[in-house]
């Protein structure tokens, strides 16, 4: 078994099976690494091995379509293109603290009706 620690999810350890996918891993045991699509399309689940980067599988094309070499040297991967292989730390951003484009954020902010003056 390896150990897989969530520090965005205030350092959660869990344990896995070697070969085991980190996004699934994630899933399973409650660990929060953000998803949407869970198959390499959306980017969402972008994460930072901390520890442990020699112990994850090879980029995966997908990957490379989120990720710059830059950020594969930093650490950065896909967690549902990821297999591990021995224990990692990962972090990542939260959603909520992620830039939202403002096409995105301006329906949400429209359909909160302004307040009706009392007569």
């Amino acid at each position: 078994m390896i150990q897989v620690t969530f520090l965005t999810n205030n350092s959660k350890v869990v344990s896995a099976p070697e070969n085991s996918n980190l996004l699934r891993v994630s899933l399973r045991e409650q660990g929060g690494i953000p998803f949407k699509c869970g198959g390499g399309l959306c980017g969402t689940c972008k994460c930072k091995i901390e520890q442990g980067l020699e112990h994850t599988d090879a980029i995966k094309t997908k990957e490379r379509k989120h990720l710059t070499e830059e950020k594969f040297k930093a650490g950065y991967r896909m967690a549902c293109q990821t297999f591990l292989n021995g224990d990692v730390s990962v972090s990542w951003v939260p959603l909520a603290e992620r830039s939202v484009s403002r096409s995105k954020a301006e329906p949400v902010e429209a359909a909160t009706p302004p307040e009706a003056p009392v007569e």
